[in-house]
């Protein structure tokens, strides 16, 4: 770093209490505005923006190197705290009702012509992002996830520590054991022709440490699985590992309860209810088909077997008279649907291993389909009001 300058303040952090101060930031040229006299550079770290005024009248040696600033420049910048003009403030910055008047400029850095822009958040395909992983970093939305998780891993800690966990860090070269993928392999130096495994996971070492009595650990761990890439399947992943000894499982549903009531506020200031609704393995499976169910979706299977165990369509009797169940969903206001569109979904289901989709359009007159003449009256309307049908629903 220069001797002439040092930080002093950070560029997201002034705002009117600074006015009149002697400040010096440094950072990245986020934007640059030439106005034929005044030039205008918005200064980004990562704590922000604040926006610094070059005049050729007043630091003619500062505006003259301000001319050569282009994007991404990093920049040394000393100047006066000052409140913008009225009417020039930027109510979409927290530094936007002042600037900072430069009266010295040191360019740290100047910067090539970028392969795609970092003030702006414009869609790029993943693998120059990935190629260019410092300048995809740089980007708003991949600070905000940086310090999320920070704010996140801090929050767990802070939590856990006063809970009486200790964070342990536990070997990440151990033998390979039976886990659910396989495993990633380094060769041993010194045992030619052997291998140390990466942990799927510290399960087995969390073990060790409930049996040799640490009765409470906790480390946010890094976890290694040579598999497939998927949506929810990748090489790598950090989880909230923890072990507990002498407990219950409602013990274990209070401290996690609890931790994340902690988390959710310290981390982005919301307060969550708790206890958190709890569904049987079972009850979800029956009422949604998922171990994981999305709750804001609704949607709920409604067992409708004994209502068509005595109808003259055989692929529900049938399934009925087999041990089998037949459940229903209610499209709240999906009756619009052309007939197309119910194909498609008909599709969609065989994807998930059924044979097809059996449907109903509710109407102001009772259930509208195919397969309706199938069914008695009574047995429509029994099914209408299981799922609770109303007129523009799709059952």
């Amino acid at each position: 770093m220069p001797a002439s300058l040092r930080r002093d303040h950070h560029c997201g952090e002034l705002n009117l209490n600074h006015v009149g101060r002697d400040v010096t930031v440094m950072g990245w040229a986020h934007h640059v505005r030439d106005l034929g006299g005044l030039i205008f550079i918005e200064l980004r770290d990562r704590s922000g923006i604040v926006q610094v005024a070059f005049s050729p009248q007043e630091t003619p040696e500062a505006h003259a190197l301000a001319q050569e600033v282009r994007s991404e420049f990093v920049l040394g910048v000393r100047g006066v705290v000052r409140r913008r003009p009225a009417g020039t403030e930027n109510p979409s910055l927290p530094t936007g009702e002042v600037e900072i008047y430069g009266s010295h400029l040191e360019v740290l850095n100047t910067c090539q012509p970028l392969p795609f822009p970092v003030a702006e958040e414009v869609d790029v395909d993943e693998t120059t992002r990935l190629k260019y992983r410092y300048l995809d970093l740089r980007r708003a939305p991949m600070q905000r996830m940086l310090e999320l998780r920070h704010r996140v891993t801090s929050a767990v800690r802070s939590f856990l520590n006063s809970e009486g966990f200790w964070e342990i860090e536990t070997p990440l070269l151990m033998k390979s054991t039976p886990e659910g993928a396989r495993d990633y392999l380094v060769p041993s130096r010194v045992h030619p022709g052997k291998f140390y495994a990466l942990p799927q996971s510290p399960q087995l070492l969390k073990q060790i440490l409930m049996v040799a009595g640490v009765e409470k650990y906790y480390q946010i761990a890094r976890c290694l699985r040579d598999e497939d890439l998927r949506a929810d399947r990748q090489p790598e992943h950090t989880q909230i590992d923890m072990e507990m000894s002498f407990v219950t499982r409602d013990d274990i549903f209070d401290v996690a309860e609890r931790m994340w009531q902690h988390v959710f506020r310290e981390a982005l200031g919301e307060e969550i209810p708790i206890p958190f609704r709890r569904l049987t393995y079972k009850e979800a499976m029956a009422r949604y088909g998922s171990d994981k169910p999305d709750l804001r979706y609704g949607m709920e299977l409604v067992d409708v077997s004994s209502l068509v165990a005595g109808t003259e369509f055989k692929v529900f009797s049938g399934t009925v008279a087999s041990g089998g169940l037949v459940k229903g969903i209610n499209a709240r206001g999906c009756a619009s649907f052309a007939r197309r569109e119910v194909d498609e979904l008909v599709e969609v289901t065989k994807t998930f291993g059924a044979k097809g989709l059996a449907y109903f359009y509710v109407e102001e007159s009772g259930l509208r389909a195919p397969i309706a003449k199938f069914f008695t009256a009574e047995q429509l309307e029994a099914i209408r009001a299981a799922l609770d049908g109303k007129p523009g629903d799709l059952l």
